[in-house]
């Protein structure tokens, strides 16, 4: 179990956090349990929209599906009150996470279950293609004409209502000839299929007059450490020893893109890695301006993240769960919207219950008229909208607005048709920000979203806007965060909003986030709503991380550390002449304090993390040494041997032939290189000439 978090944002209780996704949720699972045992049928499994479309044919025989089948949580009750006692710091659970495996254990689908529904699909001549760990999921693959007669379903084929393609779904509710209960089954239909939240290039028509040109990129354009100086000026967190996941849909990038990012950027080289799943090859897409983005963004918030893993697949349960199932990242970012069902509530709660902290983008249509697309209004995971940020010369932060574009593109806001108000958010003040007191509110929080450089298609670059850009850059955020508990001997803070509405209602609330006042997300389409308003708004939330104070009132006020030599000097041997330059990486509490020393003597000037000698000769051979301090102590580095190497002689300058009158003065030059000293011997005829050491001969 993993230890409990030090956490210092009061005693709000969080109790009932997920009272809303239980009523929910235990009802699905019940009635899909009825439903299975009975040989009935599931419920919400066809699109609404199919009883307004009139079919246009039927799903080609031989069409390959590929389905995911979720099977529901033993004792739901019991992990939503597991869920309230974690998040309450008055609880004796609070921040007592789960692992994977003891998820699973007391939570997941039995044994038995898993391998009767195996048995099931298999009977049915369809191909199991993944097993998930947690017992949750079960993917299939097999043609339509065998996918209906196991569902009881015919698919057939129907023009979107709204997009400009057609789509596939079940005629009726689909029916499982089965005793095992069965929660959900998608891929039956692609009515909704994953698309990035609205992330566009600025051109010349979306560039208003007053945007912001104030970051250190190309263009103005914010960039790298532009997120951490506005954001956490001077903090010494890197995301050091976190790991940062990222979801992608179809759609790959281009690893050179990042790497000539982070070179422009002046940001250490951070690994990336890859997990691809339902077959995806991992190619570079459409959208894999989208996925550099994402990248780029958690590197450029967190430069000492030990790693970015990148999950990539085509069914959005089979991506998360993985997420899930790894628990390799404490902080998750979505910048899509896409298809959720009971099972995805699950995983949602699996990650809180693991300490799994999950942000999705607000979307970019500004307030939304009417339903709002998921998983943007989910009670279990944070909504970020986005702000334009303006900084001043010293790239500090200087001001925020509601990032608004005015024509239907801004920052994502608006009231849940689908969820009622959690109760963490039941203590907001809805008097003049026009939100609901008895539906879900979102966004949460927000970061910039506007004048940010992105590198992708393999050396492409544009200023880009979008709540694409926020949300990896508060899963970063939260690596700093977690980075400071890890130090403080805390857990990871996971699901964040109940932490983040309490500290919202508090007194401290100027001091931890910086509160935007300042425009609105209003359209054509919603005249009058919603407008930015003191204290928490349905455009911005509760607003931006202020710094330090945050993380400090997340996980307590850094504990003092003694420096730490992450990254040795190493040795090397060089030519003499040439130039050497020893490196170290420390962390510790800042300050941190350098002296290096050679052979034993401390190097008058040499403070730095970087030792830097030129035009190095043989008396310079030995031993380097750095000691590192701050107030709590000190470490000294290994020794890094340096040898110089004598160079051979090697004329850079021939003497050149000459034709001269008796009697007149003839001179001969050359030039050489090679250690020192040099010795020269001219010769005539093959004789050498007596006293002529040095060039030029006369």
């Amino acid at each position: 179990m993993k230890c409990r978090a030090v956490g210092s944002f009061g005693k709000a209780s969080a109790a009932g956090w997920l009272a809303s996704l239980a009523g929910i949720g235990v009802g699905l699972l019940l009635a899909n349990r009825l439903a299975a045992a009975e040989g009935l049928s599931l419920k919400g499994q066809v699109p609404p929209a199919v009883a307004h479309c009139q079919a246009i044919g039927r799903l080609p025989s031989g069409r390959p599906m590929h389905l995911a089948i979720g099977l529901p949580l033993r004792n739901p009750g019991g992990l939503t009150n597991l869920l309230a006692q974690i998040y309450n710091p008055a609880s004796t659970n609070y921040h007592h996470f789960l692992t994977p495996a003891q998820f699973t254990e007391r939570f997941g689908p039995t044994p038995g279950d898993y391998q009767g529904l195996a048995d099931f699909v298999r009977a049915r001549g369809l191909t199991i293609t993944a097993t998930h760990a947690n017992r949750m999921l079960l993917e299939v693959a097999g043609p339509a004409d065998r996918v209906e007669p196991a569902f009881h379903v015919t698919l057939r084929r129907y023009r979107h209502p709204v997009e400009a393609r057609d789509f596939y779904a079940p005629d009726t509710e689909p029916v499982l000839d089965l005793a095992v209960p069965v929660l959900s089954v998608s891929g039956l239909d692609n009515y909704q299929v994953p698309h990035p939240a609205s992330l566009r290039k600025i051109t010349p028509d979306l560039a208003p007059p007053a945007r912001p040109l104030a970051g250190s990129g190309p263009g103005g354009n914010y960039i790298g450490n532009d997120f951490r100086t506005a954001y956490v000026p001077g903090t010494p967190l890197t995301g050091r020893g976190e790991q940062v996941g990222l979801v992608e849909f179809s759609s790959g990038f281009y690893l050179s893109d990042v790497t000539n990012y982070e070179n422009l950027a002046g940001l250490p080289p951070v690994p990336v890695t890859t997990v691809l799943l339902d077959n995806y090859d991992g190619g570079p897409g459409l959208f894999n301006d989208e996925c550099s983005l994402d990248v780029e963004m958690a590197v450029s918030m967190a430069p000492g993240l030990s790693q970015v893993v990148v999950y990539e697949g085509v069914m959005p349960d089979d991506v998360l769960n993985r997420m899930a199932t790894d628990d390799s990242a404490e902080q998750l970012a979505s910048s899509w919207t896409f298809p959720i069902d009971p099972t995805t509530e699950q995983i949602f709660m699996q990650f809180a219950a693991q300490g799994q902290s999950f942000f999705n983008a607000s979307g970019d249509s500004d307030a939304y008229a009417g339903a709002i697309p998921s998983p943007c209004d989910d009670p279990n995971i944070t909504i970020v909208g986005g702000t334009t940020l303006t900084t001043a010369a010293d790239g500090s932060w200087q001001s925020e607005q509601v990032w608004n574009e005015g024509n239907g593109s801004g920052s994502g806001g608006g009231i849940s048709t689908q969820y009622p108000i959690p109760v963490w958010q039941q203590a907001v003040n809805m008097a003049t920000n026009q939100g609901s007191i008895t539906q879900r509110n979102i966004p949460d929080v927000a970061l910039t979203a506007d004048n940010i450089l992105v590198m992708y298609n393999h050396g492409s670059s544009g200023s880009y806007t979008g709540t694409s850009c926020a949300a990896p850059l508060w899963a970063a955020f939260t690596a700093l965060i977690n980075e400071q508990g890890t130090n403080n001997a805390a857990a990871p803070v996971g699901f964040l909003n109940p932490a983040i509405y309490a500290l919202g209602a508090g007194t401290n609330y100027p001091q931890l986030f910086h509160d935007i006042v300042t425009g609105d997300n209003t359209w054509s389409g919603s005249t009058n709503q919603f407008y930015a308003v003191p204290g928490y708004d349905l455009c911005t939330g509760w607003g931006t991380p202020a710094g330090q104070s945050l993380i400090d009132a997340l996980v307590g006020p850094a504990a003092p550390v003694p420096p730490l030599i992450s990254t040795q000097p190493q040795s090397q041997t060089n030519a003499s002449g040439t130039t050497v330059t020893f490196s170290v990486v420390a962390t510790g509490s800042a300050p941190l304090s350098y002296q290096w020393s050679f052979d034993g003597t401390n190097l008058d000037g040499a403070v730095g993390a970087t030792l830097t000698l030129t035009n190095v000769q043989s008396d310079e051979a030995g031993d380097y040494t750095v000691g590192v301090t701050n107030a709590f102590g000190g470490s000294q580095s290994s020794n890094a041997i340096l040898t110089v190497a004598a160079l051979p002689p090697t004329i850079l300058v021939q003497p050149v032939n000459q034709t001269n009158t008796a009697g007149l003065t003839a001179s001969f030059n050359v030039s050489a290189a090679g250690s020192l000293p040099l010795s020269y011997q001219w010769t005539w005829n093959g004789t050498n000439v007596a006293g002529e050491r040095m060039p030029p001969w006369c």
